[in-house]
């Protein structure tokens, strides 16, 4: 691989290299997030409307079907309903490695030229709002196969053992949130379950197997991507389109500023996660501490932006995309490949997250590539399978879009502009 400068923006260097030799290989390259007390100018990022390739379901041995079975609608929840409800009966998927092999069936199925990212919407949603993370720290694995990107979220050994050790109120509380998610759902769009045995108006109980996902393509800046995610469940019937889609949230019932505060903050993701999938509607239901619900409150996602802005320490959309765009770029310059060198599209490396800092990016050698396989049929974090597809595509397939083609989805797909200034908003789309 041949030695590469650091991509610039503003004049500015976006990457510190770190050399152990004289060799084209980093040992470690650097980003700085930006300064959100004294934010930067920026100017608006370009994103693409999100638009639906397919869905699929888990059932609850967690198999992969090709339809929609896992699909719930939103219900109006029972005034005061119970979030402990059936918490003895609750069915908890064990904590497991965030591997995107489902992600990658569905990306075979519907694969399309000029894709620069594969990942799960739970890292770009990381990604994205990472200049605002003030505690976690976190990890990814990443790969350059034939051009494309892809990400998977690491987590060792011990940090999957201490999210399934969770101490008894930790695992309450975060049960509150599925078992919302139970009380507002049903398997018919025009009326709450009656089910024998159960309280009127609780939708099952609590199997977090079984999930219903969307998979979509999207672009940010110049990096068209496709995405996963989870989606709780729609309004009305299904009918293809976004405008459907719901996002359920559990919060603490606000009784003074600094829960006010609180909860503005976590709007942050809020929003991200349901913008990257084409979420236009978050349904949030505010509990005492003991788990009782007390009211439910409808926002609409673009909207979110507007509640925090001008307050202290309010979050800046506009920050985060740019940030996005320049992570991106960094990363790709980082760690591109030559898509004719099976040896080089089989590295693996290593993005570390540290909050108030920024990323650092480093090469992974043989024992810690060794530890990301985990001991499975896998080249990396890629499963045989799709490996083995992607080194047997033919020559043609590996190239990118001719520039009158990837002209006309662009035409056919227009990019959003975010813009600050604009009062009637496209449903979904604009800050």
């Amino acid at each position: 691989m041949s030695k590469r400068s650091a991509p610039e923006e503003d004049g500015q260097p976006l990457t510190k290299r770190l050399r152990k030799d004289e060799t084209s290989t980093p040992l470690e390259s650097t980003l700085s997030y930006p300064s959100t007390s004294i934010p930067p100018k920026i100017s608006p990022v370009p994103i693409q409307q999100p638009t639906s390739l397919l869905t699929f379901s888990y059932t609850p041995s967690r198999e992969l079907v090709w339809d929609d079975s896992a699909m719930k609608y939103y219900v109006d929840p029972p005034p005061g309903a119970e979030l402990s409800y059936g918490y003895e009966r609750w069915v908890k998927k064990p904590e497991e490695r965030g591997r995107i092999d489902s992600l990658l069936r569905a990306w075979s199925k519907a694969r399309m030229p000029g894709i620069g990212l594969v990942s799960w919407r739970g890292v770009m949603t990381k990604i994205l709002t990472a200049p605002y993370e003030e505690r976690d720290s976190w990890d990814l694995n990443v790969m350059c196969v034939n051009g494309t990107l892809y990400l998977e979220e690491h987590s060792s050994d011990a940090r999957l053992k201490e999210k399934d050790d969770m101490n008894p109120r930790q695992r309450m509380q975060t049960y509150y949130g599925y078992a919302f998610e139970s009380w507002c759902t049903s398997s018919s769009p025009d009326r709450p379950e009656s089910l024998p045995g159960h309280r009127a108006g609780w939708g099952g109980d609590v199997d977090t197997n079984v999930q219903w996902c969307n998979v979509i393509k999207t672009k940010l800046g110049d990096v068209r991507m496709v995405i996963g995610g989870e989606v709780d469940c729609i309004r009305g019937r299904k009918d293809g389109k976004h405008d459907a889609f719901v996002e359920l949230k559990t919060s603490l019932a606000i009784r003074d500023q600094r829960d006010e505060a609180r909860f503005e903050k976590k709007l942050l993701k809020f929003y991200f996660q349901s913008f990257l999938l084409g979420v236009p509607e978050i349904i949030v239901g505010f509990r005492t501490p003991s788990g009782r619900l007390t009211t439910i409150q409808t926002f609409k996602t673009v909207q979110l932006p507007r509640l925090v802005r001008g307050k202290p320490g309010a979050w800046d959309p506009q920050l985060c995309l740019d940030w996005g765009r320049r992570f991106l770029t960094f990363l790709k310059s980082t760690v591109q490949t030559d898509p004719n060198t099976p040896e080089e599209n089989k590295r693996v490396w290593r993005v570390r997250f540290t909050p108030g800092k920024g990323v650092s990016v480093r090469l992974l050698d043989e024992e810690g590539v060794r530890d990301v396989e985990g001991g499975e049929e896998r080249v990396g974090f890629l499963p045989n399978w799709f490996w083995e597809e992607e080194m047997g595509r033919k020559e043609g397939d590996k190239e990118e879009p001719r520039a009158s083609e990837q002209g006309k989805r662009d035409e056919a797909e227009p990019p959003v502009k975010l813009d600050t200034t604009r009062t009637q908003l496209p449903l979904g789309w604009t800050i």
